[in-house]
């Protein structure tokens, strides 16, 4: 090669370089330090997350395992708000106490509305409100492991089994009024099986709390999944919302299907098909 044909080369190698450095640098600018999750919290409040008050719902990756321990409540509740621990542990005088506050505020409730909380009929509504309310919620008072109460059984079956028809009410806690409407449970034993009626109670456990009715499809999955790690469960629900349908859009009739599959039910089609064809038999 002659000297002419190196230089000319050189030249163009250090040309290169220099500009490779160049552009690297305007993509360093160009390109913002993605931002510290410590620095912004992101609240999806509604859909299977709270705020740090409680503990999020976990989220179920493609496999059908949860990112998070299932049920991280040393209490065995699962998944609870902030003063769930105070009304579980609350005693008979302060839970008539809490009781007195509920009734207290709906009567400010009914002055508000422009009713006269004492007449005849709405004398006593505020404290039977506040005893309904208590009752409708009662699911803030039931631990998992008395729902399921050693209800566990070591069984050799490996075929689905399938509670469907559950009634199920709760109410929605964007405007504290019901959803009502049925649930299918399925689960694929792992050489254990759970008591039939306990999904039924499990199911009641989780509506008998402010909800939405995607969380308590997932709540009610994972739940069973922790209880006997079966090979997969599958969880599908259908609820009519009186938020829909006597307030806001106005649609009666309108119904709302959700759906949480986790484990096989997930990952191998003919197995979601089979309790899909079960289910509307």
């Amino acid at each position: 090669m002659s000297s002419s044909t190196e230089a000319l080369a050189d030249s163009l190698s250090e040309k290169l370089k220099a500009h490779s450095i160049h552009d690297a640098q305007d993509l360093t600018e160009a390109v913002p330090a993605p931002p510290s999750p410590l620095r912004h919290h992101v609240v999806h409040e509604g859909y299977g997350f709270r705020p740090p008050s409680g503990v999020s719902t976990p989220i179920v990756t493609a496999s059908g395992s949860s990112t998070d321990v299932l049920i991280p409540d040393a209490h065995g509740l699962g998944w609870p708000a902030k003063d769930t621990y105070e009304r579980l542990s609350a005693t008979p005088e302060e839970r008539k106490a809490r009781e007195q506050k509920i009734a207290a505020a709906m009567r400010t409730i009914l002055q508000s509305i422009g009713e006269d909380p004492d007449r005849e009929g709405l004398l006593r509504t505020p404290d039977r409100y506040a005893q309904a309310i208590m009752w409708m919620t009662r699911g803030y008072e039931e631990r998992l492991a008395d729902v399921i109460n050693d209800a566990v059984f070591a069984e050799d079956h490996d075929e689905m089994v399938l509670v469907r028809d559950v009634d199920i009410s709760s109410l929605c806690e964007h405007h504290l009024v019901p959803f009502t409407g049925k649930v299918a449970i399925a689960y694929i034993p792992n050489k254990h099986v759970l008591g039939i009626s306990k999904l039924a109670r499990i199911a009641e456990t989780f509506s008998r709390r402010l909800q939405v009715q995607e969380r308590l499809t997932k709540q009610i999955a994972v739940a069973v999944q922790e209880a006997i790690k079966p090979r997969g469960v599958a969880v599908v629900m259908e609820a009519t919302h009186l938020c829909m349908t006597m307030r806001g859009v106005q649609k009666p009739g309108a119904i709302t299907v959700t759906s949480c599959m986790l484990g096989c039910f997930r990952d191998q089609q003919k197995t979601r098909e089979e309790f899909l064809t079960l289910m509307k038999s």
